[in-house]
């Protein structure tokens, strides 16, 4: 098999990992770096080797380097565009998460993309883990019981230099443009991802309904400590919490309840612990299928896309309520602090918050949080479109 060439669009930023791994296909003979969309060229250095074709213009850069494979790392309101000049040539996309800044754009891209007939894989890398097929087969053989609910917790700390790294980030519009960059939408999107998926609500139409409380403490539009709660068609709740300005870092995971056991999964670390009656806690590492290799074999040898957009329905229904959510409310300063000497903001108690709504799919205000703002998107305000 000769090395399929791929495009990259933005190569800085995120993008610089994305740089790494198709450098890392190109070493195994699978890929072949044809060419990198930037408004400012890369260096040698910036690109990991020997400079390939560049350019500014995404469809030129495509036609000239007869690639087959584009990996879109764009500004999130680019996405749909960019994804559909790719598709129209026929060249098969890797599309960065969050897919879309609003459910309007999402089926703009993924009608438009499988209107072409190319495949297109969507960027959730921990629905990659082999961690995945493996904690649905021990539901499945009963292991926990019934689910009956599916929590996430994600308890990162970000510097504010963070939410200046790009003009659109920490907005929700951009010169009249959807951007939705908050927590749970980009940084944390996987822990909402992740959680949805193991709990077998993937597509739109498998979510009922989606309770948002949205704030930041950090001077931004979108938000950085929010929740969310999702009521499936399988009749079990989903709850993710996240902040941005915990007390320290943690590693984000998603928690399975079921009726007599739990599975706890470290999405990042492909770790699971399972605890159920009867027997001592078990723990299990896994490894992961990396996504743009699972495209190329899915071109080679026909073997099923992990993450193609259907599959990514129900986390742009929760993209979409968020989206149209009223404005995040902003923290009072006396519900936040500065850390001396790092420049980022912390909410006392967050990190504590946001485990106890994973551990009891409970929202910020049923928690007790003084900070959190009054729900929005009642459960009836849903339905599939």
């Amino acid at each position: 098999m000769s090395a399929l060439p791929v495009v990259l669009a933005g190569a800085r930023g995120h993008g610089r990992w994305h740089v790494a791994n198709i450098r890392r296909l190109e070493r195994a003979g699978l890929v072949r770096l044809a060419g990198i969309c930037e408004l400012t060229p890369l260096t040698e250095q910036e690109a990991g080797g020997e400079l390939p074709e560049q350019s500014a213009d995404f469809g030129a850069l495509l036609d000239s380097t007869g690639a087959r494979v584009a990996v879109v790392c764009t500004p999130i309101p680019t996405h749909t565009d960019l994804a559909l000049t790719a598709a129209r040539r026929g060249v098969q996309l890797l599309l960065e998460k969050p897919p879309a800044p609003s459910y309007a754009e999402f089926r703009r891209m993924a009608d438009g993309v499988a209107a072409t007939g190319v495949a297109c894989q969507v960027g959730f890398q921990s629905l990659g883990s082999h961690a995945v097929p493996a904690i649905r087969e021990l539901v499945a053989e009963g292991a926990i019981g019934e689910i009956a609910g599916v929590g996430g917790a994600g308890a990162w700390v970000r510097d504010e230099a963070y939410f200046r790294r790009a003009p659109w980030a920490g907005r929700r519009r951009l010169d009249g443009a959807d951007v939705v960059d908050g927590a749970l939408t980009n940084p944390l999107a996987h822990a909402v991802a992740t959680a949805l998926a193991l709990g077998g609500t993937t597509r739109a139409e498998d979510v009922t309904g989606i309770e948002t409380e949205l704030s930041h403490a950090n001077d931004i539009e979108a938000d950085d400590t929010s929740c969310v709660r999702i009521a499936t068609a399988r009749g079990h709740r989903v709850t993710v919490a996240a902040t941005l300005c915990a007390q320290r870092a943690a590693e984000p995971y998603v928690l399975l309840h079921g009726g007599s056991g739990r599975i706890t999964f470290w999405y990042k670390q492909d770790r699971i612990l399972l605890q159920r009656g009867g027997h001592g806690p078990e723990e299990y590492q896994y490894g992961r299928t990396d996504l743009l290799e699972n495209l190329v074999d899915h071109l080679t040898t026909g073997a099923a896309l992990l993450v193609p957009p259907e599959e990514t329905g129900a986390f742009m229904r929760v993209v979409e309520a968020i989206r149209t959510a009223p404005d995040p409310d902003p923290l009072p300063a006396a519900a936040w602090h500065r850390v001396p000497g790092e420049s980022r903001r912390v909410v006392p108690g967050v990190d504590g918050l946001v485990a106890a709504a994973a551990d009891t799919l409970s929202l910020y205000s049923e928690l007790g949080a003084p900070w959190a703002p009054r729900t929005e998107h009642a459960l009836n305000e849903v339905g599939a479109r």
